[in-house]
């Protein structure tokens, strides 16, 4: 029959084990699962950007290399160098961009390597307390089996 404001519990059988921060547990894993998505956009945005940097270092790279030619005009060579000065400005940009990303991309690593830690003692101290009941409900059983036991084979007096 259930107890009063409670589910039914063979007194024989081990109580389950009920680990009390479970919702604080949960929680924690649910950090460390957005700390860990952040860092992988936050990585995808980096390597994004070094794309785009060495794009622009390989575009500078083949204009400086070919240069503006022996047969070049004076506005050939203006505009040849109004491009490299706006692909040398891109370049800056993009590697000031790129050195903002690394520092994004440090802070959601140093992020999911604290959440993962935070669940980590959690999970532990779940693990740890889960041992402890069981040894605890194993001992018991074995007190209630020892007594059973002696009960049965007390000599009956006559």
């Amino acid at each position: 029959m259930p107890e009063a404001g409670g589910s039914w519990h063979d007194p024989l059988m081990p109580k389950p084990f009920v680990f009390r921060l479970e919702k604080v547990l949960d929680y924690r894993r649910q950090l460390a699962d957005q700390a860990r998505m952040a860092l992988a956009q936050a990585q995808a945005r980096h390597q994004e950007q070094e794309a785009v940097v060495l794009d622009l270092e390989e575009r500078l790279a083949g204009l400086l290399e070919k240069g503006f030619g022996a047969k070049a005009t004076q506005a050939d060579i203006w505009l040849w160098m109004q491009y490299r000065q706006a692909l040398e400005r891109d370049l800056a940009s993009a590697k000031a961009e790129l050195q903002r990303l690394a520092l994004i991309l440090q802070n959601c690593r140093q992020e999911a390597v604290l959440r993962s830690r935070e669940k980590k003692l959690l999970e532990k101290l779940k693990d740890r307390q889960a041992k402890k009941h069981h040894v605890a409900e194993n001992l018991a059983e074995q007190k209630e089996f020892d007594e059973m036991s002696t009960l049965r084979h007390e000599p009956k007096d006559p």
